[in-house]
């Protein structure tokens, strides 16, 4: 496998209000930082199996969905690693076609989950028909994207200027 640095997935489905809000935090990021050297941004929907393959070529994952954190609505929160690996575990239901847990799953089946794994969740509110998510899961798109700046400056010993703890 060769290794292409860290991959940046945003899922959800942008046509169900605060579904979107992993999308619209990928497509911020990717506005804000566009050219971070051996960074892959990748729109992925709804999931599918094919996202696999984009998982196991980078050794780095950060990924980006509306959550259900039992928080108030436009909570963020940055699930590191096992931490990741247990809320997946613990969350037995999914709006995607396949689950993320579904493609972490295949990559430690395959030998090629990446050590360095994230989920930034977004508690969202409103699953309804529109192209914007909610007003407090839009707030929180920024708080999002600067925990994604701070995985990648910690991982790639690269200043975007975030500083190099996350929370």
């Amino acid at each position: 496998m060769a290794s292409t640095g860290t991959l940046v997935l945003g899922i959800g489905n942008t046509l169900l209000t605060d579904e979107g809000a992993g999308i619209h935090a990928l497509n911020l990021l990717q506005a804000e930082y566009p050219d971070i050297p051996n960074l892959t941004y990748l729109d992925g929907g709804t999931l599918s199996f094919s996202l696999a393959t984009w998982i196991e070529d980078h050794d780095q994952l950060i990924v980006f969905d509306a959550a259900e954190l039992q928080q108030p609505t436009g909570t963020v929160t940055a699930l590191i690693g096992a931490e990741m690996d247990r809320f997946l575990g613990a969350s037995k239901r999914s709006a995607h076609e396949v689950g993320l847990l579904d493609l972490i799953d295949i990559a430690r089946l395959t030998d090629s989950l990446p050590e360095r794994r994230a989920l930034i969740g977004i508690q969202a509110a409103e699953f309804g028909w529109g192209m914007q998510p909610c007003e407090a899961v839009r707030q929180a798109l920024p708080e999002a994207v600067d925990a994604a700046c701070k995985l990648i400056e910690l991982w790639n010993d690269i200043d975007l200027g975030h500083g190099m703890s996350v929370s």
